[in-house]
């Protein structure tokens, strides 16, 4: 919060700069960019060109007003969040201007990599509009960073619980909510890495057996992200309230993702009878394991997180998820596909550490 005195301009009170959301809300950021700008990261190879090659490249022939848009507007988050980050380095502008000259340093580490890949054509007017971004993001920071550190702050000590890490907990549960953008994995299913390794399912599809598997996959997976999510609220307010808010989030993602990604028609497929029965059960689990000791809580959680794990990746072929996959793959979401699948390919295996972490603080 700010302390105003007579005279003087607003002056940031020390409890405004003890967050550590922004920083990681920037390497959770810089991570997605990386990952969406070096998709699929394969093909790789050398045409004897120098990676530097690109910045004395002439005007590009082919380019709209909407590409420029994209590059500059996909780096002003970044910007920002770093630009907060480093808010500590002294002098006002500082940190704007390292800010800058980081982003660009990233931006152009990326485009030199992108001269090996083939699907990748570097560019300096794609660098120059990642620097403007974030060199906008950063300058934001000037007039809104202290307004975002001191309402970070009251949000803090309003709904959070005093855990460990709590911030990075919370841009955990928001990569959760980022895989259910995607349409062609199970409802609230995540650590399936059989696509990554090349396995292929252990149980043959059947309409019983996926069922079965569809529910206890759902029912897991909403104990253990409605648990995870209890752990940092605080016990006054309504908890049971932010919950049901953030599930019906999470539903509602989901739904938009399916009408938008595939077709209106399709935006309550993952409504099937195994979703159904299965978010009815972990509702009514969740709302009595909510009554345990935040300690016994925390190992059901992880319990839940490890049995849903295994399931996903026992499950069945899901029909659907394939013709969802073949419909995505013919817009323009392919390296957006990726980025939702591997994020909901190892966010439990990111959640799972934390929360072995945080059982032996509390």
């Amino acid at each position: 919060m700010a302390i105003t005195r007579p005279g003087h301009s607003a002056v940031p009170s020390p409890s405004a700069r003890t967050s550590t959301l922004p920083r990681y809300l920037a390497f959770a950021y810089l991570l997605l960019v990386i990952y969406a700008s070096l998709h699929p990261f394969s093909g790789w190879r050398d045409l004897g060109l120098s990676p530097f090659a690109f910045l004395d490249a002439p005007w590009p022939r082919y380019w709209t007003t909407f590409d420029l848009s994209v590059n500059a507007l996909a780096y002003l988050p970044l910007g920002f969040f770093l630009a907060l980050t480093l808010a500590r380095i002294p002098g006002r502008l500082s940190p704007a201007f390292a800010t800058t000259l980081l982003a660009a340093l990233i931006s152009l580490c990326i485009e030199c990599l992108q001269t090996w890949l083939p699907s990748r054509v570097p560019s300096n007017l794609d660098l120059a509009c990642n620097t403007l971004g974030a060199c906008i993001g950063a300058l934001l920071t000037l007039r809104h960073g202290e307004l975002f550190f001191s309402r970070i702050t009251i949000l803090q000590r309003r709904f959070l619980a005093p855990v460990p890490h709590a911030e990075l907990a919370l841009v955990m549960l928001g990569l959760w909510l980022l895989t259910q953008l995607s349409p062609e994995t199970l409802l609230f299913g995540a650590g399936d890495l059989r696509h990554l390794l090349g396995l292929t399912p252990a149980v043959a599809y059947a309409a019983p057996s996926f069922f079965v598997i569809e529910t206890l996959i759902i029912v897991s997976n909403t104990i253990a992200i409605g648990l995870i999510a209890r752990t940092l609220l605080a016990d006054r307010g309504s908890p049971h309230m932010v919950l049901a808010i953030f599930f019906t989030l999470a539903l509602t993602i989901r739904t938009l993702a399916a009408a938008v990604l595939v077709s209106p028609q399709d935006a309550l497929v993952w409504l099937t009878p195994g979703a159904g029965l299965g978010l009815l059960i972990g509702a009514v689990v969740l709302a009595l394991t909510l009554l345990l000791p935040s300690s016994p809580r925390l190992a059901l959680a992880g319990l839940a997180l490890m049995a849903g794990t295994v399931l996903v990746n026992l499950a069945p072929p899901n029909p659907y998820s394939t013709i969802a996959l073949l419909t995505w793959r013919q817009g323009h979401f392919l390296n957006f596909n990726g980025l939702t699948r591997l994020v909901a390919s190892i966010w439990p295996f990111l959640a799972l550490p934390y929360l072995t972490v945080l059982g032996r603080r509390l």
